[in-house]
């Protein structure tokens, strides 16, 4: 004689979609943000001010034109001192990063992650079309990551 099984039908459980996650997902808004006619001294006294260590540089329409860092500052610091000039004098135009790599904020965080691992660079600005929206930093990669649950993945 056959056993009758008292189990109903089996529940399949539906797969959890997980949707990719973006650059714009993660990514840093509130920017300190410089102007290229910004003095030296100016930048120097904001990066003091919010304890960073450099920031991008925007035209009056909010697009990118390059990124000025402790790095650039020590430039003029070297300069003024080598020609016994004062800092005020210079802009940030003079001093700025002006060929910056970028980001696209559709960026999956994942290729975030490889572009990272191939530069040596800690942070990028996000861009969306032609437009600075944001600034992207490794941190801001691994707490995404984090967040992830492994199966997700």
């Amino acid at each position: 004689m056959a056993i009758k099984s008292f189990q109903g039908p089996r529940v399949s459980l539906a797969k959890k979609v997980v949707k990719n996650i973006l650059v714009r997902d993660v990514m840093s808004t509130s920017l300190i943000l410089f102007r290229p006619k910004q003095t030296i001294h100016d930048v120097m006294k904001s990066f003091i001010k919010y304890r960073i260590s450099g920031g991008p540089v925007v035209d009056k329409h909010g697009e990118l034109m390059g990124v000025i860092s402790e790095a650039d500052c020590m430039k003029e610091i070297s300069e003024s001192r080598y020609f016994n000039m004062p800092i005020l004098d210079k802009t940030v135009y003079h001093f700025m990063t002006k060929d910056v790599e970028t980001i696209e904020a559709s960026t999956s965080i994942f290729d975030a992650a490889s572009l990272f691992s191939k530069t040596n660079r800690r942070r990028f600005p996000v861009i969306d079309k032609k437009r600075l929206v944001g600034q992207v930093s490794r941190k801001d990669i691994v707490i995404a990551a984090l967040n992830l649950k492994s199966q997700t993945w």
